[in-house]
């Protein structure tokens, strides 16, 4: 048998295993979801086709997604598209930071979702919130070289016992093909809360409160970088880290938050 037969003979058998593969996957997971029905992400029964992961049609109800046009600068949402065009409060104070995404407005809905992964132990949430930042902050993703959650202290560390931005950027990252450098910043001082206060007093909290280790700064130097937080308040928070990082070296550093607080709401969180 000619050479060139006997490879598309295999070309064809190898695509035919894979397609007889992917049926006996789907067979297997409809098995699956008959003993076991999927429950939403949310706590609730899913209604209609079966989805392994997701909210129920009433909880993607409640979610205020962030769409088109925001400032290119902290991405507040934007009554009119003027293009790459920043806010005045962008315009008034330059931020340390070159670029931020949220995915969705912090509100109720939002809220019980982040908090069920911060508190309640949800890391099954992580990986939806990664597809919202996916779409969100897909510019962001294009132009960046390497993603790096924001660190916890090690002593807040211990108590929740897991990073919530951490579980975000880590699928983040695989999903977009991006380096993860989880390491890459570290939290030198245990800060208090955020919740209840000004922006300056945010930026006065968290002042000089991180760090990149030197070991780090080889992968950091000259890269893009795509910070990634849970919730943004006044971006207190994201200039810190991105000092640190550019400090080390960056190119350049965005951010990718999940959520963004409203700014009527920023001194009530």
């Amino acid at each position: 048998m000619p050479s060139f037969v006997r490879d598309e003979h295999l070309e064809i058998g190898k695509a035919a295993l894979a397609a007889a593969g992917l049926r006996a996957a789907h067979l297997l997971r409809a098995a699956v979801d008959v003993v076991l029905p999927p429950q939403a992400l949310d706590g609730g029964r899913k209604a209609g086709p079966v989805q392994s992961r997701g909210l129920t049609a009433e909880a993607w109800g409640k979610i205020a997604f962030i769409e088109a046009p925001v400032c290119d600068g902290c991405g507040a949402p934007q009554a009119y598209d003027v293009g790459e065009a920043r806010c005045a409060a962008c315009l008034a104070r330059r931020r340390a930071f070159d670029r931020a995404r949220a995915a969705v407005t912090y509100d109720d809905a939002s809220r019980d979702l982040i908090l069920k992964l911060k508190r309640a132990d949800r890391t099954d949430l992580a990986g939806l919130f990664a597809l919202w930042l996916a779409r969100s902050a897909h510019d962001l993703i294009e132009d960046a070289d390497a993603v790096v959650p924001v660190p916890l202290h090690p002593l807040r560390l211990l108590t929740r016992r897991f990073n919530q931005a951490a579980e975000i950027a880590r699928p983040l990252a695989r999903r977009a093909g991006l380096a993860y450098l989880p390491g890459a910043l570290a939290r030198r001082r245990h800060t208090p809360i955020q919740g209840g206060r000004s922006g300056s007093g945010r930026r006065r909290n968290v002042a000089a409160a991180f760090e990149a280790p030197r070991a780090m700064w080889p992968r950091i130097a000259g890269r893009r970088i795509l910070l990634v937080d849970d919730v943004i308040t006044t971006g207190a928070t994201a200039e810190g880290c991105a000092r640190a990082l550019k400090a080390a070296g960056a190119a350049r550093v965005d951010v990718a938050a999940v959520a963004r607080v409203q700014e009527r709401d920023a001194g009530t969180i």
